[in-house]
């Protein structure tokens, strides 16, 4: 980056107040496309932070190409300080083909930071780090809960690092995990870069969720005001605290069967508390699942069909569970879809 900060990625330069679209090449498959990554960079006028936004590195996590889809709409990111860089799609055969994977059957998401010379994915993991996370001082990405289960709005990221403590705090979902990285994680990757970076959960795989996006979409907005790359709203809303857990356990299945949900993603639970009832299709057994722990449910299955263990409701412990509680509720009632406007001003998705 040059003193004027202009940009230069893809080998296309960005100069002050442009805004531009780059297709960036990752690799040539079998067909006569060329694979590429598809950028959108908004470069201020007036320098400051440069943000990435990364979204479908899990191609059939889709609730983040919609959330940055409107946060380009936005009228609040026309006078930027600094730049943004939005990825809207950053697995593109897995968007194109429904799946989490890239042709190579690889998780690109265990495949950072990359390499020139190794596997489709790796390429692309390389390619990201080279081109987007070089070129950025901060980062978001954003993910929804895989095929067949939700997770409520939350965070995860490492706290011990007060930079990235201060943006999950800004983004304002009630839920924040400090969660370790993962080996080959883009967070691991990024993190080992010393950069600030955020991991969004909100929705299920292939499918659309309105709260999640309208989250999404105050959630970045808020990051940037509080990075000084945007101004504040003229009105703004009363900040959602969010409430750090302190661990987290799956609840799984001790028989396979068909399941009914008792609980709702969001609800808080204590110990004993009937989650859900587990029957035979016949109706010759009933097995009830409950909670193993006070805490909050924050991500659950949406398949009624289960096998015995499998993941049913993902709950998260909190030292002060019932501040956890109305948080949520309240944050719930403050994005409703049928009751108030979204961030960005559109119509919800129905």
């Amino acid at each position: 980056m040059t003193e004027d900060h202009t940009l230069t990625i893809g080998g296309t330069r960005v100069a002050p107040g442009e805004r531009r679209r780059i297709e960036i090449e990752v690799a040539q498959p079998y067909g006569p496309s060329q694979l590429t990554l598809s950028t959108v960079i908004l470069n201020g006028r007036k320098p400051g932070p440069r943000l990435f936004l990364s979204a479908a590195v899990h191609g059939d996590e889709i609730n983040g190409v919609e959330i940055i889809r409107r946060l380009l709409r936005s009228p609040r990111v026309r006078h930027l300080r600094g730049a943004l860089l939005a990825i809207p799609i950053v697995n593109i055969y897995g968007f194109m083909q429904q799946s989490r994977y890239l042709p190579d059957r690889r998780d690109l998401n265990r495949a950072f930071p990359g390499s020139e010379r190794g596997s489709l994915t790796g390429r692309l993991a390389g390619v990201f780090m080279r081109e987007v996370v070089a070129n950025a001082t901060h980062g978001i990405d954003l993910h929804t809960a895989a095929i067949h289960r939700s997770n409520l709005p939350q965070i995860r990221a490492c706290l011990d690092d007060e930079r990235t403590r201060s943006l999950a705090e800004a983004f304002g979902v009630p839920v924040v995990i400090d969660a370790n990285v993962r080996d080959g994680s883009l967070r691991q990757a990024v993190l080992e870069r010393k950069v600030p970076m955020l991991l969004y959960e909100g929705g299920e795989a292939l499918r659309f969720d309105e709260l999640a996006i309208r989250a999404g979409v105050r959630g970045v907005l808020s990051v940037m005001a509080e990075l000084g790359m945007i101004d504040p709203p003229r009105r703004p809303s009363t900040r959602v605290v969010p409430v750090v857990a302190k661990s987290t356990i799956w609840v799984r299945a001790d028989e396979g069967g068909i399941l009914r949900i008792r609980k709702k993603l969001g609800a808080h639970v204590q110990a004993g508390d009937i989650l859900a009832v587990v029957s035979g299709p016949l109706g010759d057994r009933e097995e009830t699942v409950t909670s193993p722990t006070a805490g909050v449910i924050i991500g659950r299955t949406e398949l009624p069909l289960v096998n015995e263990g499998d993941a049913l409701f993902h709950i998260a412990s909190f030292k002060q569970q019932s501040k956890a509680g109305r948080q949520i509720e309240r944050f719930e009632a403050e994005l409703d879809p049928d009751a108030t406007t979204s961030p960005s001003g559109e119509p919800p998705v129905l």
